[in-house]
């Protein structure tokens, strides 16, 4: 029923081949659509989307600090506040009340 297919990518230009088993997946999913880029192009263009949690983002910037209660060094997604604590991940846990 299916047969492997040539295609061309839509980003880089290079054929593919859009393979039997590959379209059998497909239509399993219900995709209606053929890929339109290459895998190393479409496994590209995941890792630039998941890099920036949000196409179109940039990627989050994290601070270095200090911890509070043991020294250490860690990286926090927020910048710290002058006068406030911060803790490494460990740390904020076991001061964390459940």
């Amino acid at each position: 029923m299916y047969t492997d297919k040539t295609l061309t990518c839509r980003d880089c230009g290079a054929e593919f081949t859009f393979t039997a088993s590959e379209q059998e997946f497909y239509d399993s999913k219900g995709f209606t659509n053929e890929p339109g880029r290459c895998p190393e192009c479409r496994a590209a263009r995941k890792q630039r989307q998941a890099g920036s949690r949000a196409y179109g983002r940039e990627p989050r910037r994290m601070y270095q600090v200090t911890c509070e209660q043991c020294g250490q060094t860690a990286e926090v997604p927020f910048e710290p506040t002058e006068g406030r604590p911060v803790y490494c991940s460990d740390c904020f846990q076991s001061r964390r009340r459940y």
